[in-house]
């Protein structure tokens, strides 16, 4: 293994083990409804989770882009749905669309080019029956 390809193994171990902390912390606190991604071609849920993916990686990592529990919680949630529909195990669904997702934080223009299409995706996955208040939890 080239030291370049370690490097990167390390950070998307590393940025997988954050998110699934986050994830876990979001989940303790609260729940949303989550869209309904069933209608969705295999084209458009690749799309969709490589878009979540690379939001939620900006809106973590990136000052000013930041976003409620509630978003976040839709975010992952919806990730989660598109990757069972995929039939994708947590390491595939993470190695397939959080890895380049990470790998856009080398890119200096890569916070103003994705930050601002949180909010168009949120209110997305709104549209398609998804919501950011607390439906119950811990």
């Amino acid at each position: 293994m080239r030291l370049w390809d370690a490097i990167m193994a390390a950070a998307v171990a590393l940025g997988l083990t954050i998110a699934a902390v986050q994830y876990a912390d979001a989940a303790d606190r609260l729940t949303v409804k989550l869209p309904d991604v069933s209608g969705l071609s295999r084209g458009d849920a690749e799309a969709l989770a490589r878009q979540l993916a690379e939001v939620d990686v900006i809106t973590s990592n990136c000052e000013g882009y930041q976003i409620s529990d509630g978003e976040w919680t839709l975010l992952a949630g919806t990730g989660d749905k598109l990757a069972a529909q995929l039939g994708l195990d947590p390491t595939a669904y993470e190695q397939s669309y959080y890895g380049p997702a990470f790998a856009l934080l080398d890119d200096p223009a890569a916070c103003e080019r994705i930050g601002p299409q949180a909010a168009p995706l949120i209110q997305r996955l709104i549209g398609m029956g998804g919501g950011t208040e607390p439906t119950g939890g811990n």
